[in-house]
């Protein structure tokens, strides 16, 4: 029995010793780490936030009818410059039944009026040309007469426009005749010739025919979260970068944020507001999505590492770098930080550009 366990004791012993020396020997075999290093570099920095919009005219007017009716003639389309007081469009007129009968009644009560005024108007040149009344009563029947003979063609003029749009003497005035009410761009014809349109009043904002703006005159609309809109402030610079316009971007300046923020897909929104600066070679057209980058801070031709080369110490949570001072061997140098754009990070103190900094992706030395 004694023996038995001495044999097994001596097979253990034997096992245990041949695999410690497999894995020294396995050890010994592995190709020894080596790090890679990576020396600082002069870096323009930037830290920015990014919203998402697209871009607007400053000024959007819209033209719209102060006549009811159907759209007879349109003399412009999308794309057109217009000035001040250009023909954009002609209505037809399609004349209310009710208000034309009005119309109609009120020429005969008046024309009974103005025929009363001539025959008392008649009576009184005669009886003054036979001095039986001064002059005095003359010239009263005649301003009578005259007014009477007012209220007539006003009441005739009424009725013209009432079926027509228009009357004689209106020229361009003339309802029916719609026009430009300021110098832009036709951004969009939204009718077609017979189409129905409703004049614009205290009750309706009335069918809208046009919209004009000018295109020199642009800004950025666009909604920021939450998070972000504590980082930013009015003034700020911007960069814009419209998705149809590739490898350009435009200059901005940071104009409005909103005071009260929207809950859109579980997250507040906040609406922000930049105008861009006056575009002489490069057409942008309303409507077109972009990005905003507003500049929270820059720094110039600065020294600067990847980020991912920074540690931080477990006690003190100071960053820190680990610098080459030999064939791989290395010295921890505490860092002063500066802004980062997330890839890069701005070094203030603590290494040189000359130095070579650890890199942290391990790789195995090459045959």
């Amino acid at each position: 029995m004694k023996k038995t366990i001495t044999i097994i004791l001596i097979v253990l012993i034997l096992l245990s010793f041949s695999g410690a020396m497999y894995y020294l020997y396995s050890k010994n075999a592995e190709d020894p780490v080596v790090y890679k290093t990576e020396k600082p570099y002069k870096k323009t920095i930037t830290k920015k936030t990014v919203a998402t919009g697209s871009i607007l005219p400053q000024e959007e007017v819209l033209i719209k009818p102060n006549i009811s009716g159907v759209i007879d003639e349109i003399f412009v389309e999308g794309g057109d410059i217009v000035k001040a007081n250009d023909l954009i469009a002609k209505i037809r007129v399609i004349p209310n039944l009710s208000a034309l009968n009005n119309a109609k009644n009120n020429i005969s009560k008046v024309k009974i009026s103005l025929d009363d005024e001539t025959r008392k108007f008649k009576r009184q040149k005669s009886l003054y040309d036979k001095g039986v009344i001064s002059r005095q009563d003359l010239e009263n029947a005649e301003v009578a007469f005259q007014q009477a003979q007012q209220a007539y063609n006003a009441a005739l003029q009424n009725y013209e426009i009432i079926k027509t749009g228009s009357t004689k003497g209106l020229g361009k005035s003339a309802n029916t005749l719609i026009r430009s009410t300021v110098s832009g761009m036709v951004l969009d014809v939204p009718v077609e010739v017979g189409n129905q349109v409703i004049e614009s009043n205290t009750f309706n904002e009335g069918t809208t025919i046009a919209a004009l703006a000018d295109v020199s005159r642009l800004i950025f609309e666009g909604k920021i979260d939450e998070s972000e809109v504590g980082k930013i402030k009015e003034g700020m610079p911007v960069e814009i970068s419209v998705g149809a316009i590739e490898g350009k971007k435009f200059d901005a300046v940071l104009n409005y944020i909103a005071p009260k923020g929207v809950l859109e897909n579980g997250a507040i929104q906040f609406e922000i507001k930049g105008t861009l600066k006056k575009q002489d070679s490069t057409f942008i057209r309303v409507g077109l999505s972009a990005n905003a980058s507003i500049i929270l801070a820059k720094a110039d031709s600065v020294l600067a590492i990847k980020e991912a080369l920074v540690q931080y110490d477990n006690k003190t949570k100071k960053p820190y770098v680990e610098v080459q001072t030999g064939d791989q061997k290395f010295e921890r140098r505490d860092v002063e930080l500066g802004i980062s754009d997330g890839i890069n990070v701005q070094v203030l103190d603590g290494i040189k550009e000359e130095d070579e900094v650890k890199v942290w992706n391990i790789l195995k030395k090459a045959d």
